[in-house]
């Protein structure tokens, strides 16, 4: 048996408080080639998830809130966002289902956000995400302004 409880928490989300990727995850898998792929995933704010999609294999990706506020956001094909979700207690909506072929990012509201996050395995890398053409890659020149714009687009900022 795996407890998820506080000082668990408190340690992934020390963890992303001090990576530059401003992220940290645990795995409750112990294989990536577990069927179903399940992780606490922290999320700071400033942190840069570059849109993707999980496709070719298909894959259905949840996420529930256990701490924070996080905003999902939603992408067509042309990169135009189409929906978002905010998973916080005030808004009362504290997952989301996402299925397969869909453009998706998140974005940290509140220091300290972290997800319980259920995934279709097996986990490899080379074809887990399908990244979006029309955003920065992780890392490169324009995340953050690509990030802000987001934010001020949705009214977050």
């Amino acid at each position: 048996m795996q407890k998820i409880d506080k000082k668990l928490l408190a340690d992934v989300i020390g963890e992303a408080q001090k990576r530059e990727r401003k992220r940290a995850n645990y795995n409750f898998h112990f294989t990536y080639d577990d069927p179903i792929n399940r992780m606490l995933n922290a999320f700071e704010p400033g942190t840069y998830v570059q849109p993707h999609k999980h496709e070719n294999p298909d894959k259905r990706e949840v996420f529930l809130l256990l701490k924070g506020k996080l905003a999902m956001i939603f992408f067509n094909d042309s990169g135009e966002i189409t929906e978002q979700v905010i998973l916080h207690h005030s808004t009362g909506i504290y997952g989301v289902e996402v299925p397969p072929k869909v453009w998706h990012t998140v974005i940290s509201l509140e220091t300290g956000t972290i997800v319980y996050e259920i995934k279709d395995g097996p986990y490899v890398q080379a074809d887990d995400k399908n990244f979006a053409l029309w955003a920065p890659k992780e890392g490169e020149a324009g995340c953050t302004e690509y990030l802000n714009k987001m934010m001020k687009e949705l009214g977050l900022m």
